[in-house]
């Protein structure tokens, strides 16, 4: 699943993370589900639920496969210290050289007690990243909105969109410019019965729609307010939840590549993920071609 397009202004290239990556709850993942996923041909794992920025997992994850990136998705500023982070970072880039990504954000003013001005929270978290010898490579920022994307793509490798429609990765690729990292995350739900499909991805989406940085992005691609109620419309689930049939679940994560993502994380809801990504992966490398 090599990429096509990876350049980095500093001469950090891309290539490695492959175009497609899983992302699941960190603790989901294990050294052999990790090394499986590589020798699919995936090029990363996303590990969400905001690990720690010292759990003891990473190492693991790294020394049980070869190539594959790891990539928390993300450490949650507010619950993880800039500090713990950094040392986490410089630690594993010695020992699994450019296999570690530092994907960090602000999480959501409704699970924080301590959530206020987020933005200068993330400058300030940055600045200590940068003070402690983390490279801009090294780390990438949760982006919805044109504010935090310029910040991406001027204090890091890049851009984490989460709960995204292909609409949203093409307008961060336009502020993002082309030498920047984009990874859209995507849920997926492999069945081809539409009602069932539905049920299972409004029951994983439609959290989100309590959240209210999630449902302002949202608005800005034509999502009505009918759309963003909880517990989201129907177009709303299909927009976000990729479902059907193996090849139309893979047409949809390839969108997100076609309107310029470097790399699309696949979140499969509903059930176990790695059967999913078994039949996933031959057909998303087909689409590559």
């Amino acid at each position: 699943m090599a990429p096509e397009r990876d350049v980095l202004a500093d001469d950090m290239a891309f290539d490695h993370f492959g175009k497609f990556g899983a992302w699941q709850f960190y603790t989901q993942f294990s050294p052999e589900s990790v090394r499986e996923l590589e020798e699919l041909g995936y090029g990363a794992v996303w590990l969400g639920g905001s690990p720690p920025a010292d759990w003891d997992g990473f190492e693991r994850l790294l020394a049980g496969s070869e190539s594959i990136v790891v990539a928390t998705s993300i450490v949650n500023i507010w619950a993880s210290p800039a500090e713990a982070a950094a040392d986490t970072y410089l630690r594993l880039e010695e020992k699994f050289p450019g296999r570690f990504l530092l994907g960090v954000g602000v999480g959501h003013r409704e699970h924080t007690e301590t959530y206020t001005k987020p933005y200068e929270a993330l400058v300030n978290y940055l600045d200590i990243l940068d003070a402690r010898g983390v490279p801009r490579q090294g780390r990438a920022l949760a982006a919805l909105g044109p504010r935090v994307a310029r910040l991406a793509r001027d204090r890091s490798a890049g851009a984490l969109p989460y709960l995204t429609v292909p609409e949203h990765t093409a307008e961060l690729r336009g502020i993002l410019g082309p030498d920047r990292l984009l990874v859209s995350e995507h849920k997926v739900v492999l069945d081809e019965d539409a009602a069932r499909a539905r049920a299972v991805g409004r029951e994983k989406a439609g959290f989100y729609l309590g959240l209210v940085n999630y449902v302002n992005n949202l608005r800005r691609f034509d999502f009505s307010d009918a759309d963003l109620t909880a517990p989201g419309s129907d177009r709303f689930v299909d927009a976000v939840v990729a479902h059907g049939s193996a090849e139309q679940v893979a047409d949809r994560l390839a969108e997100h590549v076609r309107a310029g993502a470097d790399h699309v994380a696949a979140q499969v809801v509903g059930g176990e993920y790695l059967p999913v990504l078994r039949t996933l992966a031959p057909l998303l490398a087909e689409r590559l071609n």
